[in-house]
Order: structure tokens, then C-alpha cells, then sequence
């Protein structure tokens, strides 16, 4: 059986039942350099004192001291095409074959830039083939989204809030189950397919053409 990984990002830390959950159940723990710090003071309370299995990132938002006490699981990628999130992405693909899910947790909250970035970052992963046979999802304490990339069905369960964003203004999408069809939508800007809501509990969505989507459950 795939292991899982959490990733932790410097965003609101979570307080929910179910991302906490995620990261104490997980088999792999990786902090993004800037969220070690806040790891550091909520793992006694929280998860028992277990530390990450590595920091991952260039290290700009991690202190010379933490960096020197920590060596041994710092793990520090100085280029900068990508940023820390995926950069600890691309190190668990890397080291870890046996993984099979990722959960990115404290990605969003703090600021708006950053929480839109990493989010439109899932469509990005589910398009590169390196990442091909990994699942991959954010989690908050109010949403789970994850991308899509062709015809597909999903289970939601029935009045889940569903909202919907792709960046493909030629896309057609054809929806079953959802309480607003998405058959007419132009994607031409963020909003058109938002707010949305399950009839049933499994949706289905049809594309035109592979293409991508990113999928919010709230």
C-alpha cells in the first residue's frame, strides 16, 4: 500500500479535526522551510514531538540557528523557478517512490497572493509527469481542492459545496449531478463556476478535451 505524505506550508496553520488528522497519520512529514518554526511549537501538543522527516526549501525564511541546530533533515534548494511548495513536492517524488498520496496543508490563509498561487499550482502538478502516480490535494480548514484533468466522476457526497475554476477558456464541460449546470460557461474568468452544490452523491464532469480543472470542496 502507497504511503502518504504531509507537506506543511508557512500559511495559516490548521486547527481542524481533519488536517490535523492528516498530518499526525502520516507516514512522511515535510515542512516547508518557512513553517518549521510554527511545526516546531505545536508538535508536543499536537503530535506527540515528532519531528519532520525533512525542510525543504531555500531556506530564506528559516533562521541560520534552526538551520544549523536542524541540519540533518534540512534539506535546502536554492533555485528559484519554483517556489517552496513545489520544491518539497518535486523532494517527495524524488525520495520517496513508495508515496502514493500528498496532502499540502497550510497553504492558503495570510495572504491572498500566496493562497491563489498554490492553488492554481495543483493544475500545474496534475499535468506534470513527473508527479503522474501521485495523488495530490490541498486542505484547510475549509476546503479540499484538488485539479482534474479529463472526463471524470467524483465522489463528493450529496450538498457538498462544489466550486469549480479552470483556466481554459475553450473548454466545454458538461456536469451531471451538480445543482447548476456547468454545460454554458465560458471560462473566462474566475467566478463563472463557483458556489456551486452536489445533488448527488457522486458528480460527473465531461470535458471537451483533456484540459485542466481545479475542483474546491467546501
Amino acid at each position: 500500500m502507497g504511503k502518504s505524505v504531509a507537506i506543511i506550508g508557512d500559511g495559516e496553520f490548521p486547527r481542524g479535526e481533519y488536517p490535523l488528522y492528516l498530518i499526525a497519520s502520516a507516514d512522511i512529514v515535510i515542512c516547508c522551510d518557512g513553517a518549521f518554526e510554527t511545526f516546531l511549537q505545536k508538535k508536543d501538543d499536537l503530535f506527540g514531538g515528532r519531528m519532520p522527516d525533512a525542510v525543504v526549501g531555500d531556506m530564506d525564511s528559516l533562521s541560520e540557528e534552526l538551520q544549523e541546530k536542524y541540519s540533518g533533515i534540512v534539506k535546502r534548494i536554492s533555485e528559484q523557478d519554483d517556489n517552496d511548495q513545489t520544491k518539497a513536492v518535486l523532494y517527495v517524488a524524488e525520495t520517496y517512490p513508495e508515496v502514493q498520496e500528498i496532502h499540502i496543508l497550510g497553504a492558503g490563509g495570510k495572504r491572498e497572493d500566496h493562497t491563489i498561487g498554490n492553488l492554481s499550482l495543483l493544475m500545474e502538478y496534475a499535468r506534470d509527469t513527473r508527479l503522474s502516480s501521485l495523488q495530490i490535494d490541498m486542505v484547510s480548514d475549509y476546503t479540499t481542492s484538488f485539479a482534474v484533468t479529463d472526463t471524470c466522476s467524483l465522489a463528493v457526497g450529496e450538498g457538498r459545496e462544489v466550486s469549480l475554476f479552470s483556466p481554459d477558456n475553450s473548454l466545454v464541460l458538461r456536469s451531471h449531478g451538480l445543482e447548476y449546470p456547468t454545460d454554458d460557461v465560458v471560462w473566462d474568468n474566475w467566478w463563472k463556476a463557483t458556489l456551486n452544490r452536489a445533488k448527488t452523491d457522486v458528480i460527473g464532469l465531461e470535458f471537451s478535451h483533456p484540459s485542466l480543472l481545479l475542483v474546491v470542496l467546501s
